[in-house]
């Protein structure tokens, strides 16, 4: 299956934020494939969010803490893990950082993921793991295009048989399955893997209520 982005809008300033965001995944991404197993492991502890250390109650490493809700986002372990949220990324990243700025998007990305990797901790408190990567930001950034733009349409490829057949879906359509297999997986438990499903689901709900804050900020860009 592959997605097509199908809305188009005037020439806007070039989204450098976007491509500066899937960069920096990537080549962090390439950093922890150089390195050995117990290297990589290591790295991931220090600077992924690890609930039990987070809610250590030791103040005098809060900035550290801080510091790994943050670098977090640009840690993955798998290929899969990578490109499903660089995709994600690509897809509804550059329609809602047209609109919403280049700066106003990454501070959504890092703030957003940041406190989306925050609140998954919070249900994890005793994990010992690392939750790493961007997946909480992304869902951000999903839910602020899911609030930005609620009527647009998204192209399928799907392949049946030996032919691709192409069709038109509203996005909204697909951000709620999307949304509602988070609420799903989230209590059917770790049987789909160690994933932190609500990461996902307060990143999405962060993005929409930054992206209606952000509309008077939208409107005067719009009129320059």
């Amino acid at each position: 299956m592959v997605f097509v982005r199908l809305e188009q809008r005037r020439k806007p300033r070039q989204p450098w934020a976007t491509l500066a965001l899937l960069g920096l995944c990537v080549a962090a991404f390439a950093m922890l494939a150089a390195l050995d197993a117990d290297a990589r492991a290591t790295l991931l502890r220090n600077w992924g969010t690890v609930p039990a250390s987070l809610f250590d109650g030791n103040l005098a490493r809060l900035g550290l803490h801080v510091a790994r809700l943050f670098t977090a986002l640009f840690m993955h372990v798998g290929w899969l893990h990578l490109i499903g949220n660089l995709v994600f990324l690509a897809i509804f990243g550059l329609p809602a950082e047209r609109s919403l700025g280049s700066l106003r998007f990454a501070l959504l990305f890092l703030v957003g993921g940041a406190l989306a990797n925050l609140l998954g901790a919070l249900t994890l408190a005793h994990a010992t793991a690392p939750i790493v990567g961007s997946s909480g930001a992304v869902s951000a950034i999903v839910g602020a295009y899911f609030a930005l733009f609620p009527r647009a349409h998204l192209g399928l490829v799907l392949p049946l048989g030996l032919f691709l057949e192409f069709v038109r879906i509203p996005a909204a359509a697909l951000i709620g399955f999307w949304i509602g297999l988070q609420f799903l997986f989230t209590f059917v438990g770790p049987e789909f893997g160690a994933v932190a499903w609500w990461t996902h689901i307060a990143g999405f709900t962060i993005g929409i209520l930054f992206a209606l804050l952000s509309r008077p900020g939208i409107a005067r860009r719009m009129r320059e």
